[in-house]
């Protein structure tokens, strides 16, 4: 009987090993292009249920959504403005590649937000069912954004800024200031959408949280 042999862990051709090359897990410019035509789609599906079930979330988008209640400014512009400085502490602390992706996914979610209320006007929905649901789909969204270098801005710089810098993940970041902005909801909305739009940031934050770890997605 031939002897069995086990490979040789000081062996390179056989030991694990924590190298990856580069290439072979880069993004090419169609995935990069899918991913955030995807990405921002959902985003701005999701904040289209939210609306209707007259909820807000975290960060600038949940900030939109609040100043469009108080103000019926239509929620396309205030995003689209809101975003504006967070854009310039991109450049200042990510770079241009990353700031130039943001900037067209943001711009994509005002433009999406227009097609929904075109082609997916919403009467009516459950309100619990629109938070969440709703939460789910911009959280998913949000995701596939920074799988692509890229986001929504506003909080999202900074959870990924602190994340690159501390360890501290994104989404728990992200959630501390969701919850802030949403408690600033009171100052407009019944307590009973305070409390449904604190879950559904919760869930959001949640999906963010569980799924974007340093180290855990090789593609970039």
């Amino acid at each position: 009987m031939d002897a069995v042999t086990t490979p040789d862990a000081d062996d390179p051709t056989t030991g694990p090993t924590l190298v990856f090359d580069e290439k072979a897990h880069a993004h090419s410019v169609a995935e990069d292009v899918l991913g955030i035509l995807t990405g921002t789609f959902l985003a701005s599906l999701g904040l289209h249920l939210l609306h209707a079930a007259h909820a807000v979330t975290g960060g600038t988008a949940g900030l939109s959504l609040l100043l469009g209640y108080a103000t019926a400014w239509p929620f396309w512009l205030l995003f689209a403005v809101i975003n504006v400085p967070f854009a310039l502490l991109a450049v200042w602390r990510r770079g241009w590649d990353f700031t130039i992706r943001t900037i067209i996914s943001i711009a994509l979610v005002s433009v999406w937000a227009l097609v929904h209320n075109a082609l997916f006007p919403i009467t009516q929905i459950e309100p619990w069912y629109g938070t969440l649901a709703g939460n789910l789909l911009a959280g998913v969204g949000v995701l596939i954004l920074f799988r692509h270098r890229s986001s929504v801005g506003g909080v999202n710089i900074i959870g990924l800024e602190v994340q690159d810098r501390t360890g501290f993940r994104a989404g728990w970041t992200m959630m501390i200031f969701d919850l802030l902005i949403i408690l600033a909801a009171v100052l407009v909305m019944p307590w009973p959408n305070v409390v449904m739009s604190s879950a559904g940031a919760v869930l959001l934050n949640l999906v963010l949280a569980l799924n974007h770890r340093p180290g855990r997605y090789l593609g970039h």
